[in-house]
């Protein structure tokens, strides 16, 4: 080492040692300072006589590269899952994000005090129906998150339970931890059988008193026909098998193509961070055919919901769940679910096909106002797919 090289390797007061200075004046005019390797800038300072800017305290922050300039996004992810579905959702739309430089990602799998089974026991599964409709909060366990902690964006995925948020969701919805929320953007991001709408609308309203801003609203669906999910959800949810059967019916859920091509919302999303204002009013994920709507269950989702909110009524007025007199009451409400499956829900798609000349505009109208704020159209899929 020449000795201008080790006089400048002097040592401070504490005894730590300085990196060599870097003259600003031999650098190309215009250009900002960027640490091209894994480290982390701590303290900056430019001396007095010479005008060099001196680095100190280099600290290893891991792979990738961080610049001086503008600090890492943090996105805070918050879902539950039951059957696992979800998290393998929440999983391939976060793959883009995850290991990217100026980017941090903070998963937080809330869970209730008493876990929900999967499979569901028959009853088990009725039983918790009034309180998902009413979005009676569950207690829940304590977040693994700091929620004073500063979050750019959150991403929050949840199933639909009974038309409803799932319970789970609820629960954290109504906790102190919810104040994370508080003037944040917010991605809604869904994986359920067929019918979110008023799930999704009862959910926007407590953001919306919890101080968040819906920003972006994903929806991932079950990829088999309307009719075969009557029967092949209820089959998964109660006995844990979801393969296809009886040479009839499709396997449960949400297809794997459908899934993997998730990537494509946190690749946009990986692209629009950067520039991403303090508090963002524009969607980021319009053009990825985020959400579409069928007009022909608008109908069907409302009348299913009050008949939900009747019988709920009166089941939570017969004590809280486990009952006995609830549980014997569940018993007629079940044959009354299937009657209702079995005749009410095939006549309301008939009517809805037989007046659809009539209202076709006012349905196509009802359907694009609910798939804001991201919408359907995919002119930018083959961008990011």
């Amino acid at each position: 080492m020449t000795r201008r090289a080790d006089e400048s390797r002097r040592r401070d007061a504490d005894g730590r040692e300085d990196l060599p200075s870097l003259r600003l004046s031999t650098w190309p005019k215009g250009w900002s300072l960027a640490i091209m390797a894994p480290v982390h800038v701590q303290w900056l300072s430019y001396g007095r006589n010479d005008h060099r800017l001196k680095v100190r305290n280099l600290v290893n922050a891991g792979n990738g590269l961080m610049a001086t300039s503008r600090a890492a996004k943090r996105l805070l992810v918050i879902h539950y899952s039951q059957t696992g579905q979800l998290t393998r959702v929440v999983d391939a739309f976060l793959a883009p994000l995850k290991g990217q430089a100026g980017i941090e990602v903070v998963e937080a799998s809330i869970a209730p005090c008493v876990p929900y089974p999967f499979p569901w026991p028959f009853l088990d599964f009725l039983d918790v129906f009034p309180e998902s409709v009413y979005m009676d909060p569950p207690e829940m366990a304590p977040v693994d998150f700091d929620p004073d902690a500063h979050f750019d964006l959150v991403i929050l995925a949840y199933q639909v339970w009974f038309l409803s948020p799932s319970l789970p969701v609820t629960g954290f919805l109504h906790s102190a931890a919810a104040r994370v929320l508080k003037g944040k953007p917010v991605i809604t991001l869904i994986g359920c059988r067929n019918m979110w709408l008023t799930a999704q609308a009862k959910l926007a309203e407590v953001l919306s008193e919890r101080g968040a801003h819906l920003l972006d609203n994903v929806v991932l669906v079950d990829s088999g026909p309307a009719w075969s999910t009557f029967v092949t959800t209820p089959r998964w949810l109660l006995t844990g098998r979801k393969g296809p059967f009886w040479k009839i019916f499709p396997g449960a859920g949400i297809g794997d193509g459908d899934i993997r091509d998730a990537a494509r919302f946190g690749k946009a999303l990986r692209d629009a961070l950067p520039s991403l204002p303090a508090r963002p009013q524009d969607p980021l994920l319009r053009g990825l055919g985020a959400v579409c709507v069928d007009p022909r269950y608008i109908a069907s989702e409302r009348i299913g919901h009050r008949s939900f909110r009747l019988w709920g009524r009166v089941l939570r007025a017969l004590g809280p769940p486990g009952t006995p007199l609830r549980r014997v009451v569940l018993v007629f409400y079940a044959l009354f679910l299937a009657v209702m499956i079995i005749t009410i829900v095939p006549i309301t798609l008939l009517l809805a096909l037989l007046l659809r000349p009539f209202l076709r505009n006012r349905l196509n109208a009802a359907a694009r106002r609910l798939e804001q704020p991201s919408g359907s159209n995919r002119d930018r899929c083959a961008q990011y797919l």
